[in-house]
């Protein structure tokens, strides 16, 4: 395999955007959810598209023994990623916290915190020895600015933030570049998945905008890890031309 990128959350939004975006920059794929179906449908377009080869891999990022023997597999047969994106993540519910079921906090810390810091632990020394490559980590402006009925959800994105500046810190003497995608509001299935399956409270969230596309993320992506050598970019906004910050926007 020449140079390759391991995707998590790939089979759907961001993550599957990011494997199109990153296949045309002439990226091998790892890619990685729980839906192997959906991975596969991944695979065969973007074969299709590019003369990449794609290698879909289940991983349930909350698992613990999952993350291990999933990292070192690939770590054996692929060697370091010379970039991974961490994208699996999710959001559930918009109450109160006092009124969050603790089933939905424990699935976001478990997906949003541990699953992106044990992949990221067990993938960095292999890309620390070979002295190259780039961990792109995805936040949001939710981590940025809190919002009502989202406290967890908001921290989890704020210890990506914080967690990515701190490797970046530890990595200052090596070539292994730290970039945090933090994205305003963008239409994946990202809300459905937030109200369970609720498809029109879920599209009601982007009435009244041109939200941003999993696309104009997975184009960001492609640029910061294509940057010269010299040239680390450590933090990226983006946010809908009608949005002022992660929680105000204007909507028609």
């Amino acid at each position: 395999m020449a140079k390759y990128a391991l995707i998590t959350g790939a089979s759907s939004g961001i993550g599957r955007a990011t494997a199109f975006a990153l296949a045309k920059k002439g990226y091998d794929l790892v890619i990685a959810s729980r839906n192997l179906e959906k991975l596969e449908a991944v695979k065969k377009e973007v074969e299709a598209a590019e003369h990449v080869a794609v290698t879909p891999i289940v991983l349930d990022v909350t698992d613990t023994a999952a993350i291990h023997q999933v990292t070192s597999v690939v770590l054996e047969k692929f060697g370091a990623p010379d970039v991974l994106v961490n994208d699996a993540g999710l959001a559930r519910g918009l109450e109160p916290y006092a009124e969050t079921d603790e089933e939905d906090i424990l699935e976001m810390i478990d997906t949003n915190i541990k699953g992106l810091f044990l992949v990221t632990h067990d993938f960095l020394p292999a890309m620390v020895k070979r002295n190259s490559g780039h961990i792109v980590n995805l936040g949001s402006t939710a981590g940025l600015y809190a919002y009502a009925g989202a406290a967890v959800y908001c921290a989890s994105k704020a210890a990506v933030k914080t967690f990515s500046d701190g490797i970046r810190i530890d990595l200052m003497a090596t070539d292994v570049k730290v970039t945090t995608i933090q994205p305003g509001m963008v239409e994946t299935p990202f809300s459905e998945v937030r109200f369970h399956g609720d498809k029109a409270r879920a599209a009601n969230v982007y009435k009244g905008i041109e939200a941003l596309t999993p696309e104009d993320i997975a184009d960001t992506i492609a640029y910061v890890v294509d940057t010269p050598r010299r040239m680390q970019v450590s933090d990226v906004v983006i946010l809908a031309n009608q949005q002022g910050t992660g929680f105000l926007a204007h909507k028609e």
